[in-house]
């Protein structure tokens, strides 16, 4: 580990370099992108020194230890006693830092959640999901906007509100982190608020996370794209705007359609509905990586396809088990009201043992 630091720490005295160099200054997305890795690189480098500090003090302690003096050597005892598990927990920060950097760390994130299969008591539990995550992301710092969301007439009066489909976009810099592990089938079993004979029914939603892109991440030409305006629709087919604030964009080659009218704006509804889109241009191109990669991603917790059945919430046992790991937990009740660190925490910690695995640390 400590030869990589050192590799690394050659490095950061050449983006030290570049970064005192007037033309990187002019260019912002080089500049971004040095002083980002020049942010990571500095935490490898001073975990390294600090390990090494550790080292040294256990190599002077040991040899301490060795004098005729019997003070000295309790007191030498002593100090090994608190190095030995600082050195431990050195090292395990160490190779945390020496993953490989997801490309998408810190990055807003669009959320996609629709209703799957089981008719009304899908759109239930689909938005049970939205209340599910904005509950827990708000409590941890992240701002969410509603992009687009659909909300059929559902009875029940749950405390959730029945949803078609939404698309809310998530912003603060654990966006990303907290929920890129919740791609997937969403499968739910209880007895459903519209049931009126208790019998357990079976439903599914389906949850897409989508970084949001740069610019230069894809090649886009605004040709391949029809964008037609129209009139926004309530229930029924009923208008509900008597302007033509409604966007509707496809992407020709790959059949992609986004639409978005819960602006009053065309020009906001247009910025919306382009944003998903290139979110889902993004994760095909994610998608057609992974299918190149297939012995590698096998390796990784799930795919991000969402049509892999993640996890199962069993509302009479209050239990959720999440398949991807096999784990276990028997309360649904407070994960369900936004307590997702047990999932989250565990997932984290199954992905960076695999990476570690991988790598050799």
């Amino acid at each position: 580990m400590l030869a990589k630091v050192d590799s690394i720490a050659l490095r950061l005295e050449s983006v030290n370099q570049q970064l005192m160099d007037p033309d990187v200054a002019q260019d912002v997305k080089r500049l971004t992108d040095l002083s980002t890795e020049h942010s990571h690189l500095s935490r490898v480098v001073d975990a390294g020194k600090d390990l090494r500090r550790l080292m040294e003090e256990l190599d002077d302690a040991k040899e301490m230890a060795s004098e005729d003096d019997d003070e000295m050597k309790e007191m030498a005892k002593a100090e090994i006693a608190v190095l030995e598990p600082a050195i431990v927990a050195a090292e395990d920060a160490l190779r945390l830092l020496l993953l490989p950097a997801d490309p998408y760390e810190g990055r807003p994130v669009l959320l996609e959640i629709r209703a799957g299969t089981g008719g009304d008591e899908a759109a239930l539990f689909a938005g049970d999901l939205y209340r599910m995550y904005t509950r827990y992301g708000e409590s941890n710092g992240m701002r969410f906007k509603v992009i687009t969301i659909s909300t059929p007439s559902v009875g029940g009066g749950g405390k959730a509100t029945a949803i078609k489909e939404v698309v809310v976009s998530v912003t603060g810099k654990n966006a990303y982190t907290a929920f890129r592990f919740e791609s997937g089938v969403h499968r739910v079993q209880r007895v459903p608020a519209t049931e009126s004979q208790g019998r357990i029914h079976t439903s599914a939603a389906t949850v897409a996370v989508l970084p949001e892109p740069d610019e230069v991440e894809l090649n886009i030409d605004m040709n391949d794209f029809r964008i037609d305006t129209m009139r926004a629709g309530g229930p029924g087919g009923q208008s509900v705007n008597t302007t033509d604030s409604a966007v509707r964009i496809v992407h020709v080659p790959t059949g992609l359609i986004v639409q978005c009218q819960d602006e009053k704006s065309q020009h906001k509804n247009r910025e919306s509905a382009m944003r998903v889109m290139k979110a889902r241009l993004l994760e095909r191109e994610q998608a057609k990586a992974h299918a190149e990669e297939a012995a590698n991603r096998k390796a990784q917790i799930g795919s991000g396809d969402r049509s892999e059945r993640i996890r199962t919430y069993n509302f009479p046992q209050n239990r959720v088990t999440d398949h991807r790991i096999n784990l276990t937990l028997y309360k649904l009740d407070s994960i369900i009201d936004g307590s997702l660190d047990p999932l989250v925490d565990a997932l984290t910690t199954e992905h960076q043992a695999t990476l570690l695995a991988a790598e050799g640390l």
